[in-house]
This record gives C-alpha cells, sequence and structure tokens, in this order.
C-alpha cells in the first residue's frame, strides 16, 4: 500500500471513529495517518485564525496543574506539555513515543514536564474509561513512576480499537511488579472512575474533540493548544514557540 492510500484509509477511518460530538468547531491539523475531524468533516486550521484564536481562548479553561496530576519530569517546569489521551486510540498510541522523545531531547534541564490526563473516548473506546482506572489503580499502589509504567506497558500490549481484553489489566500490574490482589481490589472499588470522568470534563471545557489532544502551557500563562498525533518535527516546532515565550 503506498502512502496516498495510507491516508486515504486514515481518513476513512477518523472519520467514523475518532472525534465526540461537540458544539464548538475548532481547527485540526491535517497530517498523514493523524487528521482531526469537526462534525464529521476536514478542517485545515491555517486559513481559519478566528478559529485558532477561539480554541486558544477556550485552552486557556484547562485546569492548573496541581499536585494530583502525572508529571513525567520536573513539577516545577516553566512549561507543561498537558496531554489528553485515551489508552485505545491508536493515534494515542503513536503519539505517545513522540512526546518521549520530546521529553529526552527538552526535559532535561526542568524546563518542559510532560503531564498526562485522561480523556477517554467512550462511545467508540468502552474499554477506555476502565483502562483509565486501572492506570491511576497502578499509581495508588505503586506512585507516579508505576503510573508512567503502566501506561508504556498497556500501550505496548494493547491492538487498540478496544480490542484489549480487560483481563489483562492485572496481568500487566504484575509485569511492573504491582501485587496483583491489591490491583483488583483497586480497579473492583470503581474509585477512581470520578477522576476520569472529571478529566475528561475538563479535556471538552478545554477545547478538545478528539484525541490526543494537547495544551502546552508557559509559567506566564501562554497557551499551545493542538490536536492529533503530530509528528515529532511539528510538535518540537510548537515547544520552541512555547520555550521563545517565555
Amino acid at each position: 500500500m503506498d502512502q496516498e492510500q495510507e491516508i486515504e484509509e486514515g481518513q476513512k477511518d477518523q472519520k467514523n471513529q475518532y472525534l465526540i460530538p461537540a458544539s464548538i468547531i475548532v481547527a485540526g491539523f491535517l497530517v498523514a495517518f493523524s487528521i482531526i475531524y469537526v462534525r464529521g468533516a476536514p478542517q485545515v486550521d491555517n486559513k481559519d485564525q478566528a478559529a485558532a484564536t477561539s480554541l486558544e481562548d477556550l485552552a486557556k479553561n484547562v485546569k492548573p496543574v496541581s499536585a494530583e496530576d502525572h508529571i513525567f519530569g520536573n513539577p516545577d517546569a516553566p512549561i507543561k506539555i498537558v496531554e489528553f489521551s485515551d489508552l485505545e486510540c491508536p493515534f494515542c498510541k503513536r503519539y505517545h513515543p513522540t512526546l518521549k522523545k520530546i521529553m529526552e531531547d527538552y526535559g532535561k534541564d526542568g524546563k518542559i514536564a510532560w503531564v498526562y490526563r485522561h480523556f477517554p473516548l467512550e462511545s467508540i473506546h468502552s474499554k477506555a474509561p476502565k483502562e483509565a482506572e486501572a492506570s491511576e489503580c497502578a499509581a495508588e499502589l505503586g506512585g507516579n513512576a508505576k503510573f508512567w509504567s503502566y501506561v508504556d506497558r498497556l500501550y505496548q500490549v494493547t491492538p487498540s480499537n478496544n480490542g484489549l481484553d480487560l483481563k489483562m489489566l492485572p496481568k500487566i500490574a504484575e509485569d511492573i511488579g504491582i501485587d496483583r490482589g491489591n490491583f483488583e481490589n483497586c480497579l473492583a472499588s470503581g474509585k477512581h472512575a470520578q477522576k476520569v470522568s472529571d478529566q475528561s470534563d475538563d479535556a471538552i471545557n478545554s477545547g478538545g474533540n478528539g484525541t490526543p489532544y494537547t495544551i502546552i502551557i508557559t509559567e506566564k500563562g501562554n497557551v499551545f493548544p493542538f490536536s492529533g498525533a503530530l509528528p515529532y518535527n511539528d510538535v518540537k516546532k510548537i515547544v520552541e514557540e512555547a520555550i521563545s515565550s517565555i
């Protein structure tokens, strides 16, 4: 299959599967394998400044980063990359290594941190909310490091698109060194469901209309929102723009 055919298949797939209904039309980025649709129609934001401004205004509604967040890197970093993600979204799975590389290249000096927030699109990925709860149980039982290890491992084993057998969730916990019994008790309790729901609401209130959705925030209050699994070089440009603004 050549690149043109792959792009066509990606368009058909996302058009029907990777958006939730929303009343606010925002601009998307058109890139190979990661085309964001609003109400079923593709949009390109580089010709629509009004839409871009609207999305930026919405992004300012994002809740401040706090100790309740899962932070990779320096919690006091002047720039935070807030990612809203769905663990069954194949584009989120593809985007995960991109942000890892951003942190390798820009996070070592403590100026940038990566914040993970949940945005499971339950209407198309019914298993994603429980997977999000599972990652929170990993955090409860093993701390922040185990949260990130759990997300890493889940992305490694899931075929995405609601394809993971939920019976694998305790096994993933075992794989990263968490007691299976304690994990199963935590997951069965549903104690973290509200946190997952609250973070999903935060995503929507902040302009999220699909996954992954990212908002880069600076200590000066500047925001740089964008949707989709953008390639590394595109994310790098936005990160460098954020750095130059502080």
